[in-house]
């Protein structure tokens, strides 16, 4: 079965971020909310000194796991069924999805609580649980609101965040009334205290629970999530079945190293030294336990991790999914998460799906970055994402998926490249005459091949001469 279980929009991306960058309701969104993160993770890494020094201990943990991957993955499963825990292994999305879909059979679930999770997003989870017969309700907030929305999550760790208060208002005034909620409240924390009231039954008449995981312990077979909101807690406590679906790169040795990846995640993530709740779930509940489910399951997924180990994209199996790179972007800031057309936006979006749904249907995406290496710079795992980018670049021109135009520029700029003489003698010419063509205007309205450009801004007109005759002239009179 093809990777691609979720509905592609991502070769539309050009058209999708012109839609975002015209609509109103989003921009202010995005305006709200763009500093926010950014402040708050600066002054998290600001009162933090070692933050650089964790960083290169965390890569070293995830390398060291990635080398030994197969060893690390077998003992964490030794571990999960030597708690009372069932691990089930699964290749592909439809895989992951055939396993839940049974485990929620067997226990003859009517009703299935989640918390966050982006895996389950990958492999189309609820899709494949509505389609069965079950009631699925998320029980994140912002992953509450989108599925009222009925859209797919805009960010990793913030769901909702392309909505407005007003949104979430109107939408929990359509929704709500079926639960005798009938007045609109605009306020946050009433909006807040009215999904608690509709979601606590929720959770009390579950029969299954479904969390992701943020860490995988092989130490001990634990599963770790972080969460503001408790809801994690409520969905893997209360049922009486819960499942854990992670993806296989989660994998850590040791509760240290846990421990050490967890410094580093909330500060990065939303500015928090640590989150409210960081959950460490082992197998079922003892005889002693005063709480927990019956029955513990983890599902590992796949879906094409295994082939990135070792080749240029190994780096991005590092990434412990903060959403750093997204709150950083500046192509992000300005057209949202839906205009990447997939599970995963921003930067990392960009590297992950090419990968996940080919670079025929995502080829957009890696060229969707100026490169301006604010991603690289500010993730915990010194990820290379420009780099892992331009890596989709090279395959793009190699397997002849760009267009033949940019092909061909590309091969008369590397022409010239290859002959720096040749090179400063042609630059020298064109600087000259666009400096000429440009007159007393000193800026383009338009130019061709640069139209992209100058369709929502000029373009400066070169001042007559390169950069190398400029320092030459200036190294004479020095």
């Amino acid at each position: 079965m093809s990777r691609q279980t979720v509905k592609s929009t991502a070769h539309a991306f050009k058209s999708q971020a012109t839609k975002a960058l015209k609509n109103a309701s989003l921009q202010k969104a995005l305006a709200r909310t763009k500093s926010h993160f950014i402040d708050k993770r600066r002054e998290a890494v600001k009162a933090l000194p070692e933050f650089d020094t964790l960083r290169q201990c965390a890569r070293e943990i995830k390398e060291d796991t990635l080398a030994h991957l197969d060893f690390y993955l077998e003992h964490f499963e030794k571990q999960v069924v030597a708690s009372g825990g069932q691990l089930h292994w699964a290749d592909t999305p439809q895989a992951a999805c055939e396993h839940i879909v049974s485990i929620c059979q067997t226990a003859k679930a009517q009703r299935v609580t989640k918390g966050k999770s982006m895996i389950s997003e990958e492999i189309a989870l609820n899709s494949a649980l509505e389609k069965a017969g079950f009631e699925v309700i998320e029980t994140d907030l912002g992953e509450y609101i989108i599925q009222l929305a009925k859209e797919p999550p805009s960010h990793i760790i913030a769901p909702a965040v392309h909505k407005t208060r007003e949104q979430v208002a109107d939408l929990f005034h359509q929704h709500h009334q079926k639960e005798g909620l009938t007045k609109r409240l605009t306020d946050i924390p009433g909006l807040v205290n009215e999904a608690r009231q509709v979601l606590r039954a929720k959770f009390l008449s579950a029969d299954v629970g479904i969390t992701g995981a943020n860490f995988l312990i092989a130490q001990t077979g634990s599963t770790v999530i972080v969460t503001n909101e408790g809801n994690g807690d409520l969905t893997n406590t209360l049922p009486r079945v819960h499942i854990v679906v992670a993806s296989i790169e989660k994998v850590v040795p040791t509760l240290e190293d846990a421990t050490t990846l967890l410094r580093l995640l909330a500060r990065s993530a939303t500015g928090q030294e640590i989150t409210s709740y960081t959950t460490f779930s082992t197998g079922p509940r003892r005889q002693n336990d005063l709480d927990g489910p019956e029955a513990f399951h983890v599902v590992l997924v796949d879906n094409g991790r295994s082939e990135m180990l070792g080749n240029e994209f190994h780096d991005m199996l590092r990434c412990i999914r903060c959403g750093a790179c997204l709150n950083h972007c500046p192509v992000y800031g300005a057209v949202g998460g839906h205009a990447y057309g997939w599970v995963y936006p921003g930067p990392m979006g960009a590297v992950l799906t090419p990968l996940m749904l080919g670079l025929k249907e995502a080829r957009n995406l890696p060229n969707a970055s100026t490169l301006c290496g604010r991603c690289e710079e500010v993730c915990p795992m010194q990820i290379p994402l420009p780099k892992l980018l331009r890596h989709h670049r090279v395959r793009e021109y190699q397997t002849k998926l760009s267009p033949a135009r940019g092909r061909w520029a590309l091969k008369l700029w590397a022409f010239f490249a290859k002959r720096p003489r040749l090179y400063h003698r042609f630059a020298a010419m064109k600087i000259r005459f666009l400096g000429k063509l440009a007159n007393r205007r000193g800026r383009f309205r338009y130019l061709p091949f640069a139209g992209g450009w100058t369709k929502a801004r000029d373009m400066p007109a070169p001042q007559g001469e390169t950069f190398m005759e400029a320092w030459k002239k200036q190294s004479k009179k020095n």
